[in-house]
């Protein structure tokens, strides 16, 4: 495999933010965008004027076609630098890199990452049902009538079968989740779970519950990214990146090479290598949840546990906080928010946060080094990050 050209300690996050989350009626997408790109600047101690590169995602509730060209436009931004990424639930990630990769080349020096939607009140219950099914390959999948909780309930049918993981596993990955959510002041659901809650909930695709998907929020996020040199002169605590990488093994189900291995091996030995660091050097870890069983499969593929482990890694309280891996101790997008690829982006803005400290009760003893986990299309697109809150 051809080596990737080391970003590590080249490009620190200088400032986070995220909007408010919920049910916001009064704010549409782009206002959502805006109001955590403003909180993000801000807490860097930035102008807006200062940003000379913003990447933006996609969205389904607004009707702009060059979504990162609106976002310039509603911020009031003139950038060297911008584009609209469509990598799914990976795009965070992949936005990083590409902003980091910017940065180094001289493209761009201070840029402007975010992403988010008015999914819960922007769009009717029956349109976001409709966007669920409108997936799959358009010849050979989707006049069947498939849904992407029907494809992620395929997986997670294969995995039990192959591993013997079980309904009760998974329960506990939502119910971690949102005993971690309780702790985070603007997360969609504080509301404690019980597994027998996530078990009985509504049927959506068997054996996946209600309870086991993820929600659909109101919310936007953002981060700032700099040169590691710039970061030193800013007003927040830097945070580094350490490692990145990036695999793609299909689109469309139908194609996956299997239902049972996907791409985080490959994307996770990248930005371990780049970083320098092994799977037991990671303090607090940030994995895309859109489905229980997601976070089961990154785990298992990160290499924090063994193949067919990680149900059990979760029921065994490995993943709480003051466990021996505390994973997505914001909530993820299972409590804390979901609304297109903000979700993703969430759990960088949590890395980070966790890294600089102070969280308080969610707060993750001694946390030095974060990874971060998105995936995209039907686990298709991986991106692994690896922060640090030092140079390593």
């Amino acid at each position: 495999m051809k080596s990737v050209k080391s970003l590590k300690n080249k490009v620190a996050i200088v400032g986070v933010g995220e909007s408010d989350i919920g049910k916001v009626p009064n704010m549409s997408g782009l206002g959502l965008n805006a109001q955590a790109a403003r909180r993000a600047i801000a807490e860097a101690g930035l102008r807006p004027s200062d940003i000379d590169g913003l990447l933006t995602a996609y969205s389904f509730t607004e009707p702009y076609f060059m979504l990162g060209s609106v976002m310039c436009e509603y911020l009031g931004l003139k950038p060297r630098f911008t584009a609209s990424m469509v990598v799914g639930g990976a795009s965070p990630g992949i936005m990083l890199k590409h902003a980091a990769e910017a940065i180094v080349s001289g493209q761009a020096e201070i840029v402007l990452v975010c992403a988010g939607e008015n999914r819960a009140t922007g769009i009717s219950r029956d349109a976001a049902v409709a966007s669920l099914l409108a997936v799959g390959h358009p010849y050979f999948e989707q006049p069947y009538g498939p849904s992407i909780p029907g494809f992620y309930a395929m997986v997670a049918q294969r995995h039990m079968h192959t591993y013997g993981t079980t309904r009760e596993q998974l329960a506990h990955v939502a119910v971690g989740t949102r005993e971690h959510a309780c702790r985070h002041p603007n997360a969609h659901m504080r509301t404690p779970l019980t597994v027998e809650q996530v078990l009985s909930s509504k049927p959506i695709a068997d054996p996946l519950t209600m309870l086991d998907c993820c929600l659909i929020s109101d919310a936007g996020g953002a981060f700032i990214v700099t040169s590691a040199e710039r970061a030193m002169d800013l007003k927040a605590k830097p945070v580094f990146l350490a490692g990145i990488g990036e695999y793609h093994t299909h689109e469309h189900l139908m194609c996956a090479p299997s239902l049972s291995e996907f791409g985080a091996t490959e994307s996770g030995r990248v930005a371990y290598d780049m970083a320098g660091v092994t799977p037991k050097d990671i303090d607090v870890a940030e994995l895309y949840d859109c489905f229980t069983i997601v976070p089961v499969i990154e785990l298992e593929e990160l290499g924090f546990c063994g193949l067919g482990e990680g149900g059990a890694f979760f029921a065994d309280g490995h993943t709480r906080l003051g466990g021996s891996l505390p994973v997505n101790t914001h909530g993820g997008m299972l409590s804390h928010a979901h609304a297109g690829a903000a979700g993703g982006l969430f759990g960088i803005v949590e890395a980070v946060r966790q890294l600089r400290g102070g969280l308080g009760e969610r707060q993750v003893e001694s946390a030095e080094i974060a990874l971060v986990h998105n995936e995209g299309g039907i686990l298709s697109s991986h991106c692994t990050m690896i922060f640090a809150n030092q140079r390593i």
